[in-house]
C-alpha cells in the first residue's frame, strides 16, 4: 500500500509535468492542445489518461471530471476516441475533440471532430458525409448551438444538436481555398485557421486565398512503386506574383456573401491578420504591401465591405506580423477600452515596443527605452497592467515585466537571481501563472505562482545540473568590424588548457532563429552519436547581426539585403577571433547547420576556406532563388529590382572556391526546401570538380526523420564524417 503523503508527492509531480507540458503546448497553441483555464481562472482543463478533466492549479486534488473515457467511447466502438485537442464552449456544456489527425505540411492540422454533449452524455460525429480525416479548426460558435469547420477547401457550418451541414463556400478548390491558406502563408506568416465566428454568432469572415496563378512544383517519388511518380506542391518562389488574398463576411442564416473592399492590387499584397473588431460589425484587417515595407490597418464595414484606413507604417526594411512575437500564431486582436482601443507592436523607434492605438488611429507609446518587448503575455486590463518577456540586459535570456497601460518604466517580476529563460502562462484573471524557467544550469517545470509578487503557490520539478556537468558557457567576442557577438561554447570534459582541440562551429544566422540562448541543453548536438565533449571536442555557437535577439531594430535588420554575405562575414569574423584562443587548433575547424544554417554552413565553407576546413550542410538553400517569395523577399527585396543580392548571397556562386570536405545532405521530398537546390549546388561543384560528399534521403521531408532507420543513418552518417575529416581529441 502506498501511504498517502507518498502519494501526494507523485500526484504533485505529475501535475507540475502536465502543467510544465501545458507551458510547452501553449507555446505551439496552433497545433497542439490550446491550454484551457476554467472560467474563474483559478484551474485548468487537461487531457489525463485519456479523460478531460478540470483541476484547481495550487490543489491538484481538486479535480472534476468533463468527460470520461466512457464518455468518450462512441457507441459502436470498444476504444474510447484517441483525443489530439479539445475545445469546451462557452456554456461549458459540450466539448469539441479532434481525433485521427493527419499531417498538413507541418502539422497534422486535418482530422474528425466529435462533439460530447455533457447534459445528454451523448457523442456525435460531425461531417459524416465528408470524407475521413478532412475536417479542419473547427469551431464552436459563441452560443455553441453550431459548429463551422473547412472540408477541401470549403466551409460549413453544422448544428450540434442535429446533422444538418451547411455548406458557406462551394467553389473551392486545390487553388481556391477558402478558410484556410496555401503553402507560403502557412509557412511564412503562420496562417492556418482562416476563419473567424462573430461575437454575436450570426456571420463568419474568413480568408480565400486564389493560387491560380502559382505553379506547382514537383517533387518525384520513385520508391513507392514501380513506376515514379510526381507530387505537385503549390509554391510560389522568389520573384513570382504571390496568390490573391481577399476577405469576405457570410451570413450564416441567409448565406450571403460579402467581399471587403480593401484598396490595392489582391495580388500584389499580404492579408496576414484578420479579427472581429471588438463588434458584430466591422473587421479589423492588416495589409502588407507585397515587399512587406508598408503595413496598413484597415476597419472594414461588414454589410458593404467599405475598408476605412485608420493606421500606417513603413520600414526601408520589412515589417514583422504578429507571429514574430506569439509562437507563430498570427490570431487574435489585443482590444482595450471596450473595442476603443488595441494594443499594437512596432519597431519604428528603433526598438520592439508596446503602443496603444485608438480607432481613429491616434497613438501612445506605452514602453520606452532602448529595449525589446520580446512577446505580450498577459494584458491585465482589469488592474490595469500589461504583462511582457523581455531582458534589457542580456539578449541570451528572457523575463517577465509587466508596465501600466497608462505606460511607463516596465517593473521586473522574475526575482533576480534566476539567471536564464523564463515563460509564464498566466490565467485570464492576472493572479496566477505556470511558471518555467530554464537555463545551461538548470530546469524548472510546472511552478504554481502568484501575480505579482511571484509567491510560489504550488512547486513544480526542479533539476539543477552539478558544476561539473554543466555543459555551455556563455562569452562575448568582438570583430574586426566592430560587433560584438554573444557566444556558447562547450569544452571537452578533459579539458587541458595546454593542448589545442578541434572546434566545431554549429550556425544558423537567418532571421528565422536564433542558436544563442540561455536554455536547459543548450550546446547538445543531436546529430552527434555519442559525447562530444567526452571525445574532445570544442562546440561553439555565435550569433550574427541579423537574427532575431533582443538587441533592437538595427541588430535585426542589418541583414536586409544581406543573407549570405553580412552574416557569413559576421561568423568568419567571430571565428578569427576564436581561432587566436591558445586552446584552439585552427587546423581542425569545422561547421554545420540545418535549413538556413546549411546555407551559411556552405557559404562560410565557400567563402572562407582558409578558415573552414570541414562542413556538414543539411537542407539547404543552394540558390536562393530558388526559395519562396514571401521570406526571400522580405529580407533581400524583390529581384527583378535588384538580383546583386540574390547571387552574391547564394552559395552556388561561390561553389567553385571549396577547398575542405563537405557533406551535402537533403531529402529528395521536402517540400520547404526544394531537392532542386541540392542538384543545383552538385552541378556547379562538379562542373569545377569540386570532389564532396552527398547523401540524398528518399522522400523524406525537411525535417528529415520519416522511414525507418532514417534518423540513426543521419546521426552515424554525421558523426563518422566528422570524426574521419575533423579528428577529436586534443594534441
Amino acid at each position: 500500500m502506498m501511504n498517502n503523503s507518498r502519494k501526494t508527492i507523485i500526484r504533485v509531480w505529475y501535475t507540475a509535468f502536465a502543467l510544465a507540458l501545458c507551458i510547452y503546448q501553449v507555446a505551439n497553441a496552433q497545433f497542439g492542445q490550446q491550454i484551457q483555464w476554467s472560467a474563474d481562472g483559478n484551474g485548468i482543463i487537461r487531457l489525463e489518461q485519456g479523460e478531460i478533466i478540470e483541476e484547481a492549479v495550487v490543489n491538484p486534488r481538486q479535480q472534476v471530471i468533463l468527460a470520461s473515457r466512457a464518455d468518450l467511447t462512441p457507441v459502436d466502438s470498444a476504444a474510447p476516441l484517441a483525443v489530439r485537442r479539445f475545445a469546451l464552449s462557452l456554456d461549458r456544456s459540450h466539448i469539441l475533440i479532434n481525433t485521427n489527425t493527419k499531417r498538413v505540411w507541418r502539422y497534422d492540422t486535418r482530422g474528425d471532430y466529435w462533439v460530447f454533449n455533457r447534459q445528454d452524455k451523448t457523442l456525435r460525429q460531425l461531417g459524416r458525409s465528408l470524407p475521413p480525416s478532412s475536417l479542419m479548426y473547427a469551431k464552436f460558435s459563441p452560443d455553441g448551438k453550431q459548429v463551422a469547420y473547412v472540408s477541401g477547401h470549403n466551409l460549413y457550418v453544422e448544428n450540434v444538436s442535429g446533422s444538418t451541414i451547411t455548406p458557406l463556400t462551394q467553389d473551392g478548390t486545390d487553388r481556391i481555398i477558402h478558410g484556410t491558406f496555401d503553402w507560403a502563408y502557412e509557412e511564412e506568416f503562420g496562417c492556418r485557421d482562416g476563419f473567424r465566428w462573430s461575437p454575436d454568432g450570426k456571420k463568419i469572415a474568413f480568408w480565400t486565398i486564389d493560387a491560380r496563378t502559382i505553379r506547382n512544383f514537383l517533387m518525384i517519388n520513385n520508391t513507392d512503386s514501380a513506376y515514379s511518380y510526381t507530387i505537385p506542391v503549390e509554391y510560389p518562389k522568389v520573384g513570382e506574383a504571390p496568390s490573391g488574398a481577399a476577405i469576405a463576411v457570410v451570413d450564416v442564416a441567409s448565406g450571403r456573401t460579402v467581399k471587403m473592399d480593401i484598396p490595392g492590387d489582391p495580388v500584389q499584397h499580404y492579408l496576414p491578420r484578420m479579427e472581429w473588431a471588438a463588434n458584430s460589425d466591422e473587421l479589423i484587417i492588416q495589409q502588407l504591401n507585397r515587399k512587406q515595407q508598408e503595413s496598413n490597418l484597415y476597419l472594414a464595414d461588414a454589410a458593404n465591405g467599405r475598408c476605412t484606413r485608420i493606421y500606417q507604417e513603413s520600414d526601408e526594411a520589412w515589417i514583422d506580423v504578429k507571429g514574430r512575437w506569439n509562437n507563430d500564431d498570427p490570431s487574435g486582436w489585443e482590444w482595450i477600452a471596450d473595442g476603443k482601443a488595441f494594443i499594437w507592436v512596432s519597431e519604428k523607434d528603433g526598438w520592439r515596443h508596446l503602443y496603444r492605438i485608438d480607432r481613429q488611429g491616434r497613438e501612445q507609446l506605452i514602453t520606452p527605452g532602448d529595449y525589446d518587448v520580446i512577446a505580450i503575455t498577459r494584458i491585465d486590463e482589469a488592474n490595469g497592467y500589461i504583462y511582457f518577456s523581455a531582458s534589457p540586459g542580456n539578449a541570451t535570456q528572457q523575463y517577465l515585466y509587466r508596465v501600466k497601460l497608462a505606460g511607463g518604466p516596465p517593473d521586473r517580476i522574475t526575482p533576480e537571481g534566476q539567471d536564464g529563460t523564463h515563460h509564464y502562462t498566466i490565467s485570464p484573471n492576472g493572479k496566477l501563472a505556470l511558471h518555467q524557467y530554464s537555463s545551461h544550469a538548470a530546469i524548472s517545470r510546472g511552478h504554481v505562482i502568484s501575480l505579482p509578487d511571484h509567491r510560489t503557490l504550488a512547486e513544480g520539478h526542479y533539476h539543477e545540473l552539478p558544476p561539473d556537468e554543466r555543459r555551455a558557457e556563455f562569452f562575448s567576442v568582438t570583430t574586426a568590424d566592430g560587433v560584438e557577438m554573444d557566444g556558447w561554447m562547450v569544452k571537452p570534459k578533459a579539458f587541458d588548457p595546454t593542448k589545442k582541440y578541434p572546434v566545431v562551429f554549429y550556425v544558423y544566422g537567418e532571421p528565422a532563429g536564433q542558436t544563442v540562448s540561455d536554455t536547459y541543453g543548450v550546446g547538445t548536438n543531436r546529430l552527434y552519436k555519442g559525447d562530444m565533449a567526452a571525445d574532445g571536442y570544442l562546440y561553439i555557437s555565435v550569433e550574427n547581426r541579423g537574427t532575431p535577439a533582443p538587441k533592437g531594430r538595427a541588430w535585426r535588420k542589418a541583414i536586409y539585403k544581406n543573407i549570405g554575405i553580412l552574416n557569413i562575414r559576421d561568423q568568419a569574423m567571430a571565428a578569427k577571433e576564436i581561432l587566436k584562443w591558445p586552446f584552439v587548433d585552427s587546423s581542425r575547424v569545422a561547421v554545420w547547420g540545418w535549413s538556413g544554417g546549411g546555407s551559411s554552413t556552405l557559404n562560410l565553407l565557400f567563402q572562407y576556406p582558409e578558415i573552414y576546413q570541414t562542413g556538414i550542410a543539411v537542407a539547404a538553400v543552394g540558390n536562393q532563388l530558388m526559395y519562396d517569395n514571401i521570406y526571400q523577399e522580405r529580407y533581400m527585396g524583390v529581384p527583378q529590382e535588384d538580383p546583386a543580392p540574390f547571387v552574391q548571397g547564394s552559395p552556388v556562386t561561390h561553389a567553385r572556391n571549396l577547398r575542405g570536405q563537405l557533406l551535402y545532405i537533403h531529402g529528395t521530398g521536402d517540400d520547404n526546401v526544394h531537392y532542386q537546390n541540392a542538384e543545383l549546388l552538385l552541378n556547379e561543384l562538379i562542373k569545377h570538380n569540386k570532389q564532396f560528399s552527398f547523401m540524398p534521403y528518399p522522400n523524406r521531408s525537411h525535417a528529415i526523420n520519416e522511414g525507418e532507420g532514417t534518423t540513426e543513418h543521419l546521426s552515424t552518417l554525421y558523426t563518422n564524417f566528422l570524426k574521419q575529416h575533423c579528428p577529436p581529441g586534443g594534441r
